[in-house]
């Protein structure tokens, strides 16, 4: 299928499971914190270090803690992956912690209860998604294949990650539901069921469809540092200097979510416009993942890798210029074309560069990033926007920019053979 490992296949399909199940709580859980369900903590309408406690703020510091908790813990996950030369039981472990947290949701009756649970949900995601990708990366018979692999990989995973949102508003919304015996079930008690059974089928899928290639435990020392400093006169290691620009492009992409309201004022439009302008980064990808990812495994991983960030930076700053919702669902357009063009080629790359049986430690660098940058965008955004609407925006293609420049510069093509080696200075 596609032309593609099947194991592949499936670890797409339990991650579009998966991803559904963690992009229905971006939706349900700001509208569960509001609703008065929770008993939110006696502090609200005073300020912390000289920021105002709001609900909004309550509301970001939940939905941030999954990505800073499950971002640091991936490179430790990673790690040991590779030590213990396994990776089925860590993605296994991790989707039933996912689907017990998502069970405890319902049960939770505080604020900090439930940010208890959010943290131990975030834990339990770094189980998953370095071990997944190394795993995926592992599957690849050879170089040439490794950027079809991600490619084919990460379209299911924003399939999931972009229909999800959709669908837990429909099924909050559609609540509450009869069940048998006259029992009613919430519309926010049946969206954390959905969440559940997400994190199950992809256990089910994993557990019955997926045998892991024969792989040693990595003979790798405890330390969990990242290498800065590059080697063969590189001023910095490629696989930090990618960190990085995964780091700003996610950033990039999260900026975007916390100016909902400023950004409907300014263009006159409704949220149906923002939905769809919210979800165009994600299309775009879905479009472009796996004809890209077989590009780059052709013609080189770099020159995806830098005409990528070039587009990055415009199409970010037009977010904070435009005008019309037309011209930003163009720039929103073009900000996924970059983003397509940049992460999966940059995924190969880490796995071009990884050693045998260490790819769960390498590969957790960018996912890691990226997941920071995720939890990093909301905060920035909400932060900048009181200097002025395209402040933002505009520090995000400066973002942007920087990683344009340590990518041309630091990061060599790794791909033997590419057809194109005049495009890959």
């Amino acid at each position: 299928m596609f032309g593609t490992d099947r194991r592949v296949i499936v670890l797409a399909f339990a991650r579009m499971a998966d991803a559904v199940a963690n992009s229905f709580l971006i939706i349900v859980l700001p509208l569960y914190i509001a609703s008065g369900e929770l008993a939110l903590p006696g502090f609200e309408g005073t300020s912390v270090l000289g920021i105002a406690v709001t609900i909004e703020l309550l509301i970001g510091v939940a939905l941030s803690l999954f990505g800073f908790l499950n971002s640091f813990a991936q490179p430790f996950t990673g790690r040991l992956s590779d030590r213990t030369g396994r990776r089925k039981v860590y993605i296994l472990f991790g989707l039933v912690v996912l689907a017990i947290t998502s069970v405890a949701y319902a049960l939770v009756e505080s604020y900090e209860a439930l940010l208890v649970v959010r943290a131990v949900q975030g834990l339990g995601g770094a189980f998953v998604i370095p071990t997944t990708i190394a795993l995926v990366n592992d599957l690849a018979r050879s170089d040439a294949e490794r950027g079809g692999n991600f490619g084919v990989f990460n379209t299911f995973r924003l399939i999931g990650f972009g229909f999800g949102p959709v669908v837990a508003g429909l099924v909050v919304q559609g609540g509450p539901y009869a069940l048998p015996f006259d029992a009613t079930l919430s519309g926010f008690n049946a969206a954390f069921g959905v969440a559940v059974l997400g994190a199950l089928v992809s256990f089910l899928l994993v557990t019955v469809l997926i045998s892991e290639p024969p792989m040693s435990a990595a003979d790798a020392s405890d330390d969990l540092s990242i290498a800065v400093a590059g080697d063969d006169g590189r001023l910095l290691d490629p696989i930090f200097v990618l960190g990085v620009g995964t780091l700003f492009m996610a950033t990039s992409i999260a900026l975007f979510a916390t100016l909902q309201e400023p950004i409907n004022a300014r263009l006159d439009q409704g949220p149906t416009w923002f939905g769809i302008q919210f979800s165009a980064v994600v299309i775009a990808n879905v479009a472009l993942q796996v004809p890209i990812g077989r590009a780059a495994d052709r013609f080189g991983r770099k020159p995806f890798l830098v005409w990528g960030l070039v587009l990055l930076a415009p199409a970010v700053l037009a977010q904070g210029l435009v005008t019309s919702s037309f011209t930003m669902l163009g720039a929103r357009l073009v900000h996924g074309v970059s983003v397509a063009m940049v992460f999966a080629p940059a995924l190969a790359v880490a796995g071009d560069l990884a050693k045998e049986g260490e790819s769960g430690t390498t590969l957790s660098v960018l996912t890691m990033a990226f997941g920071l940058g995720t939890a990093v965008g909301p905060l920035a955004s909400g932060a900048l926007f009181a200097y002025g609407f395209v402040v933002p925006f505009a520090v995000g293609a400066v973002l942007a920019v920087a990683a344009l420049v340590l990518v041309a510069t630091q990061v060599e093509e790794t791909l033997d053979g590419a057809v194109s080696p005049t495009l890959l200075s």
